[in-house]
């Protein structure tokens, strides 16, 4: 309830991500005393590989994100042979890999940044507004067309 923006990062195991990283997703709930926790956030999605690159995971984590109706940003990064990529403390070795990891941080923040005064806008349902009754005002509200009245001369 408290993030603007997530990351979400998983292995690539067996060409999809990780069984634990789709617990975490399966237990993010879609409706919380009336608040939708994940609607409206931003979200970068990553994967590391063990093996040769591949965007699977990646792919799924997309899937999930807008299913979480979360605006997932278009760039990404997927970590080919990841177990090369670290040194013996655990820090992450200067790479492209590297580099592309900063890109898509930065490209995190500049979308939240960017979409932050349009929440509102973002998360304002149809749907939602009608399930609770919230009365209609043909002048200003987008969903009007779906109720509205149209005299069309015959042609």
């Amino acid at each position: 309830m408290w993030s603007e923006a997530q990351v979400w990062c998983s292995p690539e195991r067996h060409g999809q991500i990780t069984g634990i990283m789709k617990l975490q997703v399966d237990h993010l709930p879609l409706s919380l005393g009336g608040m939708r926790p994940t609607q409206g956030r931003t979200l970068a999605v990553m994967q590391v590989s063990a093996g040769s690159q591949s965007f699977n995971s990646v792919n799924t984590l997309r899937v999930l994100g807008r299913w979480m109706r979360m605006v997932t940003i278009p760039n990404q990064s997927s970590v080919a042979k990841a177990f090369n990529e670290f040194d013996d403390a655990g820090r992450m070795k200067p790479s492209s890999y590297y580099d592309r990891i900063v890109d898509v941080m930065e490209e995190l923040v500049r979308f939240t940044v960017l979409l932050r005064p349009h929440t509102a806008q973002l998360v304002d349902r149809y749907s939602e507004r009608k399930e609770a009754g919230v009365p209609i005002n043909a002048a200003t509200d987008l969903s009007s067309i779906a109720i509205a009245s149209f005299d069309h001369p015959s042609i």
